[in-house]
């Protein structure tokens, strides 16, 4: 198909990570939307963004030298905005909230429009200011400035939009707007509105952990006027009791598409009781080589050269990197474990910890060093809890367990470079895709990794990284980590650090095939020409 014949895409996400310093982002969904922005314009594809100015972005976590972890929130702006001159209104709490519409494109992406409600106009000024930030009634407000102002700022533009890709949940109500749009100008009752919107949209759920689903009382809802018309029977309809905002995108939606071939089986097993939703295909995530790739390795790779050398440099500027951030030295020979998730139960972050019986003399002598990274929600006392346990075991091993503060794109760049090897350690099947392992597998960093998301179909054991668990699952907590926690030990201790200390030639025949196995089926080039093929 001819570049000319594609259809106009408005992929609408809640967040967007393009560049460290510009605090759209919270996390994975936020990288990919960057990452998908950056693509976009590469390949020259029809593709515009639609998102928020959050003010004060994602929180910010730091740690006091007593190990006390607090959140901060600073207000932000940027120089290389460019103003509209568009505002929107949406009703919100029944009175006009307005929407100043923003445009970035500087960060070599496709356009992206951004609603901020932060002007004069408004009461609520305060609706953009912090990403998953605040409770209930704020969460809903941001969603309906994200959907329905979305809408209202595309036609605002006057850009022609063919197809509506919602990015995880945050952005259905703006299929609400499209059914209003079609009830009120066209006359179309509401059964008619709603078929007609479904050839309009796609959708991409994410999260598997059911949590992550986000529900609303329907109440609350009609409340703050994110119904836009429709009766409580119809929002029902469309979304159940509650409202649920993946299950009304997969009825709001003609395709849909999970993250991953695993994540694919997971979607439609967890849906599979939800009638009158799209079918959920699959369409694994991938990384832009330009953000993420240093050019050094992947130079090397090109041309057929060592990859050990210039990873060593890497590696040093890794170390560098943690010395002015915390003042610690790590050793350039021992092995360097490195990890940045989200900090929260089911990421198991502290795995690796579990028995210190096992792993605590490899950390006293500095065989093992682990670096670690990552944010745990504000509200979420438990995954605060593990990064607190963490906090502890950095006092405890003070030169081989390195935690850096406040995660951000710098710091995930430094670590998916320089690392030696890079640990996930997710629960099977919780994990949708998690696309810090490419990015590491693709700067020839040999990924160590339980069998979930992507790595259930890039992992060759032993060849390009390590599996742990064996594809275990269990709905017992206790028995599926136990089985975890000892196989990561056994491959840890067999497999791994014997071959980084006494193999290097192999080491590095690793390393060339974590790059070859995923340099072009892990590119985000490759996942949007899925997206257009499979389903724009």
């Amino acid at each position: 198909m001819k570049k000319t014949a594609l259809p106009k895409v408005a992929y609408f996400c809640m967040e967007y990570g393009l560049h460290t310093d510009f605090k759209l982002y919270a996390g994975g969904l936020g990288i990919l939307a960057g990452d998908y922005l950056k693509i976009s314009k590469e390949l020259n594809l029809p593709l515009i963004g639609i998102g928020i100015l959050w003010k004060q972005g994602y929180v910010e976590q730091f740690i006091e030298n007593n190990g006390f972890l607090y959140d901060a929130y600073h207000n932000y702006k940027y120089d290389f905005l460019k103003d509209t001159g568009i505002k929107v209104k949406v009703r919100i709490r029944n009175h006009d909230v307005y929407c100043k519409v923003w445009m970035v494109d500087c960060f070599n992406n496709a356009p992206l429009y951004l609603l901020d409600t932060d002007i004069p106009e408004n009461e609520d000024r305060w609706i953009t200011g912090q990403l998953y930030g605040w409770f209930n009634e704020e969460r809903v407000a941001q969603e309906m400035v994200l959907g329905i102002g979305g809408i209202k700022a595309l036609r605002s533009l006057g850009l022609k939009v063919d197809v509506y890709h919602f990015n995880e949940g945050h952005a259905v109500f703006a299929a609400l707007e499209l059914i209003r749009e079609k009830m009120e100008y066209k006359s179309m009752d509401f059964k008619k509105a709603w078929k007609e919107t479904i050839k309009e949209i796609v959708f991409t759920t994410h999260t598997p952990v059911i949590e992550g689903n986000e529900s609303h009382s329907l109440e609350l809802l009609m409340y703050m006027g994110a119904n836009n018309g429709l009766t409580i029977e119809q929002m029902s309809e469309i979304g159940g009791v509650p409202f649920n905002m993946t299950i009304a995108g997969l009825r709001l939606s003609r395709a849909a598409n999970a993250v991953s071939k695993l994540h694919g089986k997971t979607a439609n097993k967890m849906w599979k009781h939800i009638k009158k939703r799209a079918p959920i295909i699959s369409i694994t995530n991938g990384i832009d080589r330009k953000t993420w790739v240093d050019k050094r390795i992947e130079t090397a790779y090109l041309k057929g050269e060592k990859l050990l050398q210039t990873h060593n440099i890497l590696k040093k500027e890794l170390i560098e990197f943690i010395y002015k951030r915390t003042g610690i030295i790590l050793n350039e020979e021992k092995l360097l474990i490195g990890s940045s998730r989200r900090i929260v139960p089911y990421k198991r972050n502290d795995l690796i910890f579990t028995d210190e019986k096992i792993i605590g003399g490899y950390l006293d002598s500095g065989k093992i060093q682990i670096v670690l990274s990552g944010k745990g929600h504000p509200l979420d006392d438990a995954g605060k809890k593990i990064l607190e346990n963490i906090i502890i075991l950095t006092k405890k091993y003070p030169n081989s367990v390195v935690f850096l503060e406040n995660y951000d794109m710098t710091i995930g760049k430094f670590l998916t470079r320089g690392s030696d090897v890079w640990l996930n350690t997710p629960r099977r099947p919780k994990e949708a895709c998690g696309t810090s392992g490419m990015k590491a597998a693709m700067n020839g960093v040999l990924n160590l990794s339980i069998l979930d998301g992507w790595w259930a179909e890039a992992c060759i054991d032993g060849i390009n990284g390590w599996q742990f668990g064996n594809g275990f699952e269990s709905n017992k907590i206790e028995k599926l980590d136990k089985n975890d926690v000892d196989s990561l030990y056994d491959v840890l201790t067999k497999k791994v650090l014997p071959l980084y200390y006494t193999d290097k030639s192999k080491w590095e025949a690793m390393m060339k095939e974590s790059i070859k196995t995923t340099y072009d089926k892990f590119s985000a080039d490759r996942m949007i020409m899925e997206y257009y093929d499979l389903m724009y």
